[in-house]
């Protein structure tokens, strides 16, 4: 009699080829599905488990993801999304790369980690370039060329510089493509084209860029999919109306669930287990959203071993308690039962460490010079309270002895501090609709460049602010009345922590209710903030050279006309 490792019985075994479920026995060997049956006796194990009224789904794939985004090192996050039932996920590095250029990257691929964690080669470091923005490393070609060679790398991620893709002169991420293509034609290259449609749309996928994960709306959903498009839909895009343009047109071939950005507080609450279940409560069939958060995304990358329970797939799967809320009951991971990460932590090098080189903050730092007058007409960067999308606003702001007298204005004074001593650049910002009591956030976790932000309505409580995150070496701090009310420290390249992920969401939560005690309303409080400094999201955002009109890329002065 042949022997397996693991025999699995009577239960629910979704079949991905025929999107629904049916009652089968499954065997396993060395890591893979050997045989699945209606009744197996052929084989023997001396594991055999009864998994009768259990559902059985292959284990969840994210395509779309930044282990930065939460906030800690690749060795924390396996152990906290693997519980999710999350086996592989495709992480986009760029975050590490800004500050620490592929030197970065090349930590997070030697990471060992029981998930099975892919990259792909950032495209956008900086998002935009060197006039715009000052990171602490940067992305160039032969980088491009060296990142290519190892497998773990399996796309390109998400390019973003709309208006370098589709000059008509060489730039750096059209090498950079022309260089992937040459390598690897069939290499994915992923897209980063919020409000892009239109004549814009079509260069950017005749450029090559065929996906997009970015907010999307049911017009849009509808417009890049017939183009051509794989849309990678996260959760602040699922709603009735997204959903319904999704089930109704029938797309499932064309997308696929991602999570992009789960902070450490959140990512202990679930990771894509909970995009899905959100999927399936506003209207999609739960066996189309396992659909198409395993096989599609699966095949979108190339993953083809994997993303479904079959004959010679890797066996990486979830068992399930109840089919209608997703309830999990446990996870396997290469055939094994995941009960937790016993692997080797990260050693990261000592100036990693040490990457916060700013000046400390003076008094006068948060005065606002002007020539004028009476009142003076003010740009001012609004806040979106429901995404991450900024308008310009025009506020007109009283002069008092050459000051802009903005702490009597309702309005929060916003500075990025070039932190790379690269420059000593200092860049100043109004913003509406941010913090509405007296009191200051400070932080190095800011998309993409990562220099250090600091925003608050109170001099004295900006500057304890600012200085403290120059002695954290990177995190994040808010400040009322001179006294710190919470902080998260980011040690390694002041972004991420290293230690254990459990306290990091302990001090992230707090960190998101001290804003909320300011006054800070938002759906995510702490990703809104952190992306004030993104120059490539719409409409206008600020970096350390300044407020920049994110389509045209032309800086935008505090004073208007």
């Amino acid at each position: 009699m042949e022997y397996v490792d693991l025999i699995i019985k009577n239960s629910n075994v979704y079949n991905t080829f025929l999107q629904q479920f049916e009652i089968k026995d499954i065997a396993i060997l060395d890591g893979k599905f050997y045989y699945i049956s209606n009744n197996i006796t052929e084989l023997k194990s001396k594991k055999v488990i009864d998994y009768k009224d259990k559902y059985i789904i292959p284990g969840f794939i994210d395509i779309h993801m930044h282990i930065e985004s939460s906030m800690t090192v690749p060795s924390e996050f396996s152990k906290m999304a693997l519980p999710c039932g999350v086996t592989t996920v495709v992480a986009d590095p760029h975050e590490i790369a800004n500050v620490l250029g592929i030197n970065g990257i090349n930590y997070f691929l030697s990471s060992e980690t029981t998930l099975d964690i892919f990259y792909g080669i950032p495209s956008s470091v900086p998002s935009t370039n060197n006039n715009l923005e000052t990171t602490g490393g940067a992305i160039l070609e032969k980088d491009v060329i060296e990142l290519l060679k190892n497998p773990k790398v399996i796309c390109l991620g998400e390019v973003m510089n709309f208006k370098d893709l589709i000059s008509k002169d060489e730039t750096l991420i059209k090498n950079i493509i022309k260089i992937c293509k040459e390598s690897k034609p069939y290499l994915p290259i992923e897209g980063h084209c919020p409000k892009i449609t239109g004549l814009d749309l079509a260069k950017f996928i005749y450029a090559g860029v065929d996906a997009d994960h970015t907010q999307q709306t049911p017009e849009s959903i509808y417009e890049k999919i017939t183009n051509g498009m794989f849309l990678e839909i996260q959760s602040k895009s699922i709603n009735k109306e997204t959903i319904k343009t999704l089930v109704e047109n029938n797309f499932y071939e064309y997308f696929a669930f991602v999570t992009d950005d789960v902070m450490a507080d959140r990512l202990k609450e679930g990771h894509l287990n909970k995009v899905v279940k959100k999927a399936v409560d506003l209207g999609m069939p739960i066996n189309k959203a396992i659909y198409c958060a395993t096989y599609t995304p699966a095949r979108r990358m190339n993953l083809f071993d994997r993303g479904s329970v079959a004959v010679g797939k890797i066996a990486d799967f979830i068992v399930l308690d109840n089919l209608e809320n997703l309830s999990i009951k446990e996870v396997y991971k290469n055939g094994n039962l995941y009960s937790g990460e016993n692997i080797k932590k990260e050693n990261f090098p000592s100036y990693v460490y040490n990457t916060v080189k700013c000046k400390k903050a003076v008094l006068e730092d948060f005065e606002i010079n002007t020539k004028k007058t009476g009142y003076v007409t003010c740009n001012v960067i609004q806040i979106n309270k429901e995404g991450n999308f900024t308008k310009k606003i025009v506020k007109n702001l009283p002069v008092k002895n050459g000051k802009i007298l903005w702490e009597e204005s309702g309005l929060s004074l916003l500075i990025v501090y070039e932190r790379y001593n690269k420059n000593g650049n200092k860049a100043y910002a109004l913003v509406d609709g941010a913090i509405n009591k007296k009191g200051a956030i400070a932080t190095t976790w800011a998309h993409d460049h990562h220099n250090l932000m600091v925003m608050g309505t109170d001099k004295n409580d900006m500057l304890i602010a600012q200085h403290k995150i120059v002695d954290m070496q990177g995190g994040y701090v808010v400040c009322k009345n001179q006294e710190v009310l919470a902080k998260a420290v980011l040690n390694v390249g002041g972004i991420v922590n290293d230690g254990d992920i459990n306290q990091l969401a302990s001090d992230i939560k707090n960190v998101r209710k001290a804003m909320n005690d300011l006054g800070y309303e938002h759906i995510n409080e702490i990703m809104s903030f952190s992306t004030l400094s993104l120059p490539v999201s719409p409409e206008i955002k600020i970096t350390d050279f300044g407020m920049i009109d994110t389509k045209t890329q032309q800086f935008i002065n505090i004073e208007g006309e």
